[in-house]
């Protein structure tokens, strides 16, 4: 139950106590009957009763609208302080109900109108605690009675005060409460028209990488295939012209088969990073650690990939980079670092999925430019601009004998987030 609905049930019961007080004054005066305690006739206290519940009725339970009325709220008090200072001359007994008027006070009334209301009924339950109005013409009652009035205006003002005051910061409190309520919605929408425009941006993003990624596949090839079929060409050109010379003929065929074995490596490779099969079947994680079991059986090297989070299914887009992310970097070990271990680490948290990759190879001077050529044709420098393409980035630490790490960061927008 939220503090605005709980504070509306408070206020039902307050207003409800009123009838109560009313109805318990009235069964104590049919007791004090009994024993010859004073009062009118009771055609009087009927009238007076009945006039009562009647101008409550008609101003609270039926016209609760009328409370936003001030007017009408002075109306409806002095109406109500008339009534009471009438009952108590009905009987000194209904005393017991007089006190409700402080809790009507604060119906409507705003103020120092509340403080003028609350004087009024602290008089009449001043002179219900003297015994009535016929003890008012006794001279003798007349200091007790102003003694019990003072008593009773400055305990009401103060009740008044402080109940203005809670009911004041009550309300702040209700509209702070309804003014986050109303900024966190504004938020969750914001977020979620976010998380749609950034998925389309992303789709757009791939939509205008086409070309881009045409040119990257034709450098690739350039790299890659024709400079490999170069080479094993001009090995098989000198082989052809070794005749005479075993030993540098086998030396030239065994370079155009290591070249052809590269070559189609790395054109298996280029194939897989425009469509990634291994994804086809399986999840980003067990992809992954499938690419890291092979090259670990392959390079002879200790690699291991540990998973952290809850994975699930990303874009593909996504899932491609960060598949061919983890390959690139594990080449970039196998060519460089001489490492004797790799780690991996892919990483699933609430907005982005980062992969971190450390070895403990060789390393290198950040600050020393590398060629392109030095990378087989598809270095970090590549890498950043893949991962670019879907809003992602790429950091990487090394030192000269302290090993690499990277880490690759991607938005973490799953499947259907596009739609």
């Amino acid at each position: 139950m939220t503090e605005k609905s709980t504070a509306t049930r408070v206020d039902r019961i307050m207003m409800r106590l009123p009838y109560i007080a009313l109805t318990a004054s009235l069964v104590l005066l049919v007791a004090g009957a009994q024993v010859g305690v004073p009062h009118q006739s009771w055609i009087v206290v009927g009238v007076s009763v009945a006039a009562t519940l009647g101008w409550l009725l008609w101003w609270v339970p039926l016209h609760p609208q009328w409370e936003h009325d001030e007017r009408k709220m002075i109306v409806f008090f002095v109406g109500l302080a008339a009534l009471l200072y009438l009952l108590v001359w009905s009987s000194p007994l209904f005393g017991f109900f007089v006190w409700s008027g402080y809790l009507l006070t604060t119906y409507g009334l705003k103020s120092w109108r509340r403080l003028a209301a609350g004087t009024l009924v602290a008089g009449a339950g001043a002179i219900s605690q003297i015994g009535g109005f016929p003890n008012l013409a006794d001279p003798a009652v007349i200091p007790v009675f102003l003694v019990v009035l003072a008593i009773n205006i400055g305990v009401s003002n103060v009740m008044i005060w402080v109940t203005m005051w809670t009911h004041d910061q009550g309300e702040k409190r209700a509209r702070m409460i309804d003014e986050l309520a109303e900024a966190n919605a504004k938020l969750g929408a914001a977020l979620k028209e976010n998380a749609g425009l950034h998925a389309q941006l992303l789709v757009q993003a791939h939509e205008a990488g086409v070309l881009d990624e045409r040119q990257r596949m034709a450098g690739e090839i350039h790299d890659v295939l024709a400079q490999g079929l170069t080479g094993i060409v001009t090995q098989l050109e000198a082989a052809d012209g070794a005749d005479d010379r075993p030993a540098d003929r086998r030396r030239h065929l065994g370079n155009a088969k290591r070249l052809a074995r590269d070559s189609l490596t790395e054109a298996r490779r280029s194939v897989q990073a425009m469509r990634p099969l291994t994804l086809e079947g399986a999840g980003l994680p067990e992809a992954i650690g499938e690419v890291v079991t092979e090259w670990s059986r392959v390079q002879e090297v200790d690699a291991e990939l540990i998973t952290t989070g809850v994975a699930r299914r990303l874009l593909p887009e996504i899932e491609a980079t960060l598949l061919r992310t983890a390959q690139e970097a594990l080449a970039n070990v196998a060519r460089h670092a001489a490492a004797e271990r790799v780690a991996l680490t892919l990483s699933y948290m609430e907005d982005v999925v980062t992969l971190d990759v450390r070895d403990d190879g060789a390393g290198f001077d950040l600050d020393v430019p590398r060629a392109f050529s030095d990378t087989g044709g598809y270095g970090l420098a590549a890498m950043r601009e893949r991962l670019a393409r879907i809003a992602g980035s790429l950091e990487v630490e090394s030192e000269p004998g302290a090993g690499t790490a990277l880490s690759a960061c991607v938005p973490a927008i799953a499947v259907g987030a596009a739609a």
